[in-house]
């Protein structure tokens, strides 16, 4: 018998680690290499449509951020803001689909309209749904789901499943973290469980739509066995 094709990857999340590290090798401020690390969330998304992901989920602040000093959080935000002003309309033409996991809400409320505004701009788009991490904690998210999922009856993995922040979105299938780190910093804990896990050395900002070819490339050639054989 012919050993099947492994499917291709359909959801692929990134920890996008190494902005800080990046702008220190330079001895550059430590914003630049955030600067550097939004171009680089453009390359992945443009990457990622014409690789032909369905999601690719990105973690961009996490609840633990903001225990970073002041002036480093808002830098963060006037960024984040940067980004959707200048490249919504390229990615809503592209038919990406724009989604937050993570409490948004908590941002001051311009961030909070202008995100709304790309949410409701791109919510008919069939293409690349782009997952962006706000405020996100994944202990919380599982907590959020359970709570809701007790709510409505019994809790079992499927009903906690279907109350996560990710539930109308594809499997995860590929977790990729730069700079060498190699933990998953409370990311996507529960949809991790079965998915393929890449470490990559390259620092953010030097991430490349060819990296991503790459991490599919390998993920291809990996067998998945979900705990059997």
């Amino acid at each position: 018998m012919t050993k099947a094709e492994p499917a291709p990857a359909r959801h692929v999340a990134i920890i996008m680690d190494g902005n800080g590290r990046w702008a220190k090798k330079r001895h550059l401020p430590r914003v630049l290499g955030h600067q550097r690390g939004v171009e680089a969330v453009r390359r992945a998304v443009r990457g990622a449509r014409e690789l032909g992901l369905e999601a690719l989920t990105l973690y961009a602040f996490s609840t633990e951020n903001w225990s970073r000093p002041d002036e480093e959080v808002s830098d963060l935000m006037s960024l984040m803001k940067r980004f959707i002003l200048s490249d919504l309309e390229e990615f809503a033409a592209a038919g990406v689909r724009l989604k937050i996991i993570g409490d948004y809400r908590a941002f001051k409320p311009d961030v909070v309209e202008l995100v709304d505004n790309a949410i409701a701009r791109t919510q008919d788009n069939t293409g690349t749904t782009l997952a962006v991490a706000l405020n996100y904690g994944s202990r919380d998210e599982i907590a959020r789901a359970a709570t809701k999922a007790a709510q409505k009856g019994p809790i079992t993995p499927e009903t906690i499943g279907a109350e996560l922040d990710t539930a109308d979105m594809p499997p995860l299938d590929l977790l990729i973290r730069t700079s060498g780190e190699v933990r998953l910093s409370n990311f996507l804990l529960w949809q991790a469980a079965y998915a393929e896990m890449l470490f990559m050395d390259v620092l953010w900002p030097d991430f490349t739509a060819e990296h991503l070819r790459e991490a599919l490339e390998t993920f291809a050639m990996r067998e998945r066995r979900y705990g059997g054989r």
